[in-house]
């Protein structure tokens, strides 16, 4: 199947085939091309142009942008949001005055939802999970990366994966799944956390690995949950099964997660809300994306990473969404874009970047994602016409993406 785009204002996000990320000051560049056609074949990227050089669309569903831009779709790789539920009572704790890590220590957040999870059947969880994909799905997001970890039980992980995999099997979005069974320590094993650690090792990712249910291996590395120790264990355990690492690090404390991410080959280091020059230069030159999750910080109130130095040190960063439902209860890309502009300074273009290009990259898929590139999967949504590309990120809560592909298709519920 065709799909041919006509009268494109603006196609943001070009990228010649090969680039998988940005650093530093090429984050600052966007390419563009002003009056624009786009070409979809068999739902990849084909060809694009000027209007002057505009195909004639016989044989192709040929669909008119209207002078409105195109950009390449979200790609957002940290979210949990399969979940039982929601959390809104912590909200109000919150306002209240009570820190995440109080509201923890009460047995709430991740605990909260894993007692909810462990309640609630495999098909509830689905159908409660492909709620929240077409709503992220409307909003842009075309690459997604899925974790469990509110399972904190080998039965429960399990289930967690599985509704993972089935919603890759059934949504048109591309989906990567993350093990998180190290996010906290189960009830049963509180003040018993070797034993929780030796679980997850020796059971649940052996479990995983027989099942191919994961992509990849996260812990929680951070103060009041997992140390250095056990995070480069379980780590390791994910590796020799062929699970890459992706770690959560520095939320609440300097943890030394990024240092160990960055010595044991992780793909991402999340969170960075606590980050130092340590952090920052042990990053350079590494493999390694450190992922922001402004919405994160947004929500809880928490400092903003120190997204400028990172990129003035000549790091690339990714944005992610942290979608769940203690901590960040939006996948809402665009916001996250202009969250990351209002709050850590970063202009436009290089949000814009972090949130498609390197985000992608974060999941292993810049290959295929994340970019205007021929050859790559046709992900991309159209918008009102707009005065500039900035306009975007300002005019944050204007409803301005009016039609969303995928695979080269149009999106409709």
């Amino acid at each position: 199947m065709k799909l041919l785009v006509r009268n494109i204002g603006r196609i943001v996000g070009i990228r010649p085939a090969g680039c998988l990320r940005l650093c530093g000051e090429e984050m600052s560049r966007l390419e563009t091309l002003d009056e624009a056609w786009l070409l979809a074949d068999e739902g990849r990227i084909a060809a694009f142009g000027r209007m002057s050089d505009c195909p004639s669309g016989d044989g192709a569903q040929v669909v008119d942008a209207g002078g409105g831009m195109l950009f390449p779709s979200f790609c957002d790789s940290h979210t949990h949001l399969v979940y039982a539920g929601s959390r809104e009572q912590e909200f109000l704790d919150k306002i209240a005055g009570l820190s995440y890590e109080e509201i923890a220590k009460r047995g709430g957040g991740i605990l909260n939802s894993a007692d909810r999870l462990h309640a609630t059947s495999e098909e509830e969880l689905y159908s409660q999970a492909m709620a929240r994909v077409r709503e992220i799905i409307r909003m842009g997001t075309g690459c997604v990366e899925i974790k469990s970890g509110y399972g904190l039980s080998t039965e429960d992980e399990l289930k967690m994966l599985r509704v993972i995999r089935r919603i890759r099997e059934t949504a048109p979005l591309a989906v990567r799944a993350t093990f998180l069974g190290a996010h906290a320590v189960a009830r049963a094993y509180v003040g018993r956390q070797k034993e929780y650690v030796d679980l997850v090792c020796n059971e649940m990712l052996p479990a995983v690995a027989r099942e191919g249910l994961a992509d990849f291996v996260d812990v929680f590395c951070d103060e009041g949950f997992f140390t250095v120790d056990e995070t480069v264990r379980i780590i390791e355990a994910g590796r020799s099964l062929g699970l890459r690492a992706k770690i959560h690090a520095n939320e609440l404390a300097v943890s030394g997660g990024v240092q160990a991410g960055v010595a044991h080959g992780a793909l991402s280091v999340d969170h960075l809300e606590r980050m130092g020059a340590e952090e920052i230069e042990a990053l350079r030159g590494s493999a390694t994306m450190p992922t922001l999750l402004p919405g994160a910080a947004f929500f809880l109130g928490m400092s903003y990473p120190p997204a400028r130095d990172m990129i003035r040190a000549g790091l690339g960063v990714a944005l992610a969404s942290d979608y769940n439902p203690g901590s960040s209860p939006s996948g809402n890309m665009r916001m996250v874009v202009s969250l990351a502009s209002i709050r850590m300074k970063m202009t436009p273009a290089e949000a814009l970047n972090a949130a498609t290009l390197n985000s992608a990259y974060a999941m292993g898929l810049s290959d295929e994602y994340g970019s205007i590139t021929r050859g790559k999967a046709a992900n991309f949504f159209l918008t009102d016409p707009m005065p500039s590309v900035e306009f975007f990120s300002y005019a944050y809560q204007t409803p301005l993406i009016r039609r969303v592909f995928l695979r080269g298709g149009e999106y409709a519920e």
